[in-house]
């Protein structure tokens, strides 16, 4: 696994213990006549008005005291006195520099991926089409996330650097912009609920003038998902499921109220830790996962085994789960790109109608028996 998106599922899946709320209102000296057209994310609102959009970042990291606003402006306009304290962002953005493999997929849905002059460590990215600039040199590697390389940077000049931030202290925020770059802080990570994270190529599509595109395309994942989601629902057949594996001396399980416990219920299957409050993942010792799932159906596992034996080798424990006797251990994560990186944790937060479809698959085949795993694979 990479440690960048290591760093940004893990986060999400095993560290949040709260839920963002979304709100609508803005400041009153930013109160211009729009209304917010983000309507699943909970932490990224956009106000479209003439000429300009009003982006909050709303919970930008974990228990953030503020939120984050920036303004996007299209060129030769001139905007309220009121906005001019707040960071100013001219669009559509020529050039970009993005810090998360998961914006990877929305630059490529919005056919804007050649404006990409940068990202660290390369070899994270898995998409053939962005590997394929990489390859070309039109796409730089600017070393690690949290040492970004200064020097290229400056001699890149992109037009705005997007990336994430765990907490108010980021030093390398601080360093872009005495350099005179151009920083926003986004927050996909923080999304909790599938939709959520996917309308976040709303904000890609403000930032480089594909809007339109931007909402088609969030409509046609809605409508795939809602699709998917009712076929599901016409089974009364709901499997047990059991999720995560050991890590060391724990066993993370998704809370119930997290993006993987969503997929599992909208794919009308029975989590058996729905019921715990809460986002992000629930640590428990290996003889309380047993107690409570030694006969669960199937066996979601969080790793990248490529078959069960790996899985006994790594802990011989494991085999005392009906689900991994009957082989029905599914993992999400072992399909690796070119340069190795997990597809999964790139394109998987884009693509949620893809993923709500792999868990039907695996808890429903009848309901589609032509359908092939985007994701999913069977440990044999």
């Amino acid at each position: 696994m990479k440690f960048i998106t290591i760093k940004i599922f893990i986060i999400t899946s095993f560290a949040l213990l709260f839920s963002c709320k979304k709100t609508d209102k803005l400041q009153p000296e930013t109160a211009i006549h729009a209304t917010n057209s983000i309507e699943h994310a909970s932490s990224l609102a956009i106000y479209k008005n003439e000429g300009f959009s009003i982006v909050k970042i709303i919970n930008p990291w974990p228990n953030a005291k503020e939120n984050l606003t920036y303004i996007l402006k299209e060129r030769q306009i001139n905007l309220p006195d009121s906005l001019q304290k707040y960071p100013i962002i001219t669009v559509p953005l020529q050039s970009i520099v993005v810090t998360s493999t998961t914006i990877i997929p929305f630059l490529e849905m919005l056919g804007v991926e050649e404006k990409l002059v940068g990202f660290p460590h390369t070899d994270y990215i898995s998409s053939e089409k962005t590997r394929a600039l990489i390859d070309q040199g039109k796409v730089k590697n600017l070393g690690q996330n949290e040492k970004l390389n200064m020097e290229q940077l400056i001699d890149l000049s992109p037009e705005l650097i997007v990336i994430f931030s765990m907490d108010n202290h980021n030093p390398m925020i601080k360093n872009l912009e005495k350099s005179g770059l151009k920083t926003l802080v986004q927050a996909d990570w923080m999304e909790q609920t599938p939709l959520g994270k996917a309308e976040w190529i709303k904000l890609y599509g403000a930032l480089l003038g594909k809007e339109k595109e931007a909402k088609n395309h969030f409509d046609q994942i809605v409508q795939n998902y809602e699709n998917a989601a009712a076929l599901a629902s016409m089974t009364n057949d709901k499997k047990t499921v059991l999720y995560g594996s050991m890590y060391q001396d724990q066993w993370f399980v998704a809370r119930g109220n997290s993006w993987v416990a969503q997929f599992i219920k909208d794919a009308k299957a029975d989590y058996l830790w729905s019921n715990t409050e809460g986002t992000g993942s629930l640590s428990l010792s290996f003889e309380t996962v047993l107690e409570k799932a030694k006969n669960a159906q199937y066996w979601i596992a969080t790793s990248s085994f490529k078959s069960l034996n790996e899985m006994t080798n790594a802990n011989p424990h494991y085999s005392q789960f009906e689900a991994f006797q009957q082989k029905q251990v599914y993992t999400f994560e072992g399909k690796l790109g070119k340069t190795g990186g997990t597809i999964y944790y790139e394109l998987a937060p884009s693509r949620p109608d893809l993923v709500l479809k792999d868990y039907i698959k695996i808890f429903h085949p009848d309901l589609l028996p032509n359908y092939t795993f985007t994701f999913a694979q069977k440990l044999n």
